[in-house]
C-alpha cells in the first residue's frame, strides 16, 4: 500500500493510492463506521494496527468509495508528513564509495567509520515532493544534492534489538538531503548546512513496510536536468536498518512518525571531478524503485 497527504480543494488528508485515484482514507473510513483516527499521517501511523487494518479494507474494496476518491491528478501531494513532532534523523556516510569520494575530494586518507553517524535536519527543511527548494545566496552559495532512502517509524521503542528492529518500521519513503556545502564547512559540523528551510523533498508516499519484502533490493538514482548523477542499492549500506535502528534507539526512545534518512551513496556534486554545484532552475530528480520520485526545481535569490 501506498499513502499518501494531499490537498484537495483546500483540504488536507490522507489518502491511499490506487492506480490514477486516491482514496481519502478518513472519509471512507467514516462511511464503514470504522471508529480510528485517520485525519493525519501521524495520526494514522499512531493508530498503528488497527489503522492498517481498515485501510486494508478500503484497498480491497475500492470500487465502494467512489464519492470520496478522486483522480490523482486533481489533487496536490505533499510531504507524507507535513510537520514532523521533531528533528529528521540522518544518518551520514553510510556507503563506502561516497565515503571514498568524499575523502578523495579532500586529499584526505580515508577513515570508514566504525558506527552509524547521526545528525539532525530541522523540521522546517521539509519539502513537497514537487516543491522548489528555495535558497539566497546571501546564506549559501553551494548546494548539494544526496538521494536517501528514509524509514518511518510505526511504533515507538528505546534499545530495540537489531532483529526486533523492523517491528518497528511503519514504511518507506524518499528523501533528498540537499545541503549547502560551504556552512558545513564553514560551521565545522552538518546541522546548519542541511537545515535550511524546503531542503529535505520527501514523498511522494509511504510506502508501508509488508509492501517491501527486500528492503536491500531497492534501487535509489539521483538525476540533475536529466544527467544521471547517483546510482545505488539499499544493500551497500554500510549499516543496515536494524543496525541504524538499534544503534539509534540505545538508550533513547524513538516515537511513532520519527523519519531516519539512511545516508546517500556516491555521486554527489562536491565530489565530482569537476565539483558541480547546483544552480538557479536546475532540476533533481530523486527516484527509488518501488517508491516513486522526487521532482524539485531549485530556485536561488540572488
Amino acid at each position: 500500500m501506498k499513502l499518501v497527504t494531499y490537498a484537495y480543494e483546500q483540504q488536507v488528508a490522507v489518502g491511499l493510492l490506487a492506480s490514477n485515484t486516491v482514496i481519502d482514507v478518513a472519509a471512507s473510513a467514516a462511511r464503514v463506521g470504522a471508529l480510528v483516527d485517520l485525519s493525519s499521517m501521524l495520526a494514522l501511523i499512531r493508530s498503528g494496527d488497527e489503522a492498517l487494518t481498515v485501510i486494508r479494507e478500503i484497498a480491497n474494496q475500492p470500487q465502494l468509495f467512489p464519492t470520496t476518491t478522486y483522480p490523482l491528478k486533481q489533487v496536490t501531494l505533499l510531504s507524507p508528513i507535513p510537520k514532523p513532532a521533531r528533528n529528521i534523523f540522518c544518518v551520514g556516510r553510510n556507503y563506502l564509495d561516497h565515503v571514498k569520494e568524499g575523502f578523495d575530494a579532500q586529499q584526505a586518507e580515508v577513515k570508514l567509520p566504525e558506527v552509524p553517524q547521526f545528525f539532525t535536519k530541522a523540521t522546517h527543511a521539509i519539502n513537497t515532493p514537487t516543491g522548489e527548494i528555495r535558497v539566497d545566496e546571501k546564506t549559501t552559495r553551494w548546494l548539494d544534492y544526496e538521494v536517501e532512502l528514509a524509514v518511518v517509524i510505526g511504533k515507538s521503542g528505546r534499545d530495540i534489538a537489531k532483529e526486533k528492529a523492523f517491528d518497528h518500521v511503519f514504511g518507506y519513503t524518499i528523501a533528498n538531503d540537499i545541503t549547502a556545502r560551504d556552512l558545513q564547512k564553514r560551521h565545522e559540523q552538518w546541522f546548519k548546512g542541511k537545515s535550511l528551510d524546503t531542503t529535505l523533498p520527501l514523498g511522494p508516499c509511504i510506502v508501508v513496510r509488508d509492501a517491501v519484502p527486500d528492503v536491500k533490493a531497492l534501487e535509489l538514482s539521483c538525476h540533475v536536468n536529466g544527467e544521471r548523477r547517483q546510482q545505488a542499492a539499499a544493500s551497500q549500506m554500510m549499516f543496515d536498518i536494524p543496525t541504524i535502528i538499534a544503534s539509534l534507539s540505545a538508550g533513547m526512545t524513538l516515537d511513532a512518525g520519527d523519519i531516519i534518512c539512511t545516508g546517500t551513496p556516491a555521486g554527489v556534486g562536491f565530489a565530482m571531478k569537476i565539483p558541480q554545484k547546483l544552480k538557479d532552475a536546475d532540476v533533481v530528480v530523486s527516484t527509488i524503485s518501488g517508491i516513486g520520485e522526487l521532482r524539485n526545481k531549485v530556485v536561488i535569490k540572488s
